[in-house]
């Protein structure tokens, strides 16, 4: 049976953006998109789940993927292959390019999507660009050693992370934030990598 066009369909989301692009030249956020969406691109095709998205949606600096929920695309192998091969990716870029090195906030959540001739929308893409866009996890990136930090929603940190699948860390999603939706507050957890100040850790990072 067909589905409805005006019935949701569940997707894993996964957006980047890019830390501090307004402050590059048009040459500049050239290179730094193009790289960005060729290490994407890498990066799906090396974990297998190059078949198993919509077509990316541009977002100025950075880039949303909606992943199809089939057995080959499961959020662990998100979590423990797609981001960690982004993150790598990027620091040998910027080992490469120390002039246009750069650096990246991701977030993965899962949920219903809808979608129109326009694009995709619902409280699911809401929920995934406030936990992206929050402060907390603006400020974490600025102070992390890694060129890459993620935040994870309560969801996806429930039913995911805390369950002990292989390649997963459940002692480094140390930090709590909590962003507003609507009328209602979401949680998410920001996975805390090695910090410049060590001390840091210990800083209530939400907002």
């Amino acid at each position: 049976m067909t589905v409805p066009e005006d019935h949701p369909r569940h997707r894993n989301l996964v957006a980047l953006d890019i830390q501090g692009s307004t402050a590059r030249s048009n040459l500049e956020k050239a290179h730094v998109r193009r790289f960005m969406y060729d290490m994407v691109h890498d990066c799906l095709r090396v974990t297998g789940l190059a078949n198993h998205h919509d077509p990316l949606i541009n977002t100025g600096d950075g880039v949303l993927a909606l992943f199809r929920p089939v057995d080959e695309a499961p959020k662990t192998l998100l979590l423990s292959a797609f981001i960690p091969n982004l993150s790598t990716t990027l620091a040998d870029h910027n080992a490469g390019f120390p002039d246009l090195k750069f650096r990246l906030r991701a977030v993965l959540h899962a949920g219903d999507v809808h979608f129109d001739p326009e694009g995709c929308f619902g409280e699911a893409v809401d929920v995934t660009f406030r936990l992206l866009c929050a402060n907390a996890v603006k400020r974490c990136l600025v102070r992390a050693r890694q060129p890459l930090v993620l935040v994870v929603s309560d969801h996806i940190y429930r039913t995911v992370v805390l369950q002990g699948y292989e390649g997963i860390d459940a002692s480094t999603y140390t930090q709590v934030i909590r962003v507003r939706v609507g009328r209602g507050l979401h949680t998410g957890r920001i996975q805390v990598p090695e910090l410049i100040d060590p001390a840091d850790r210990g800083v209530d990072l939400a907002g």
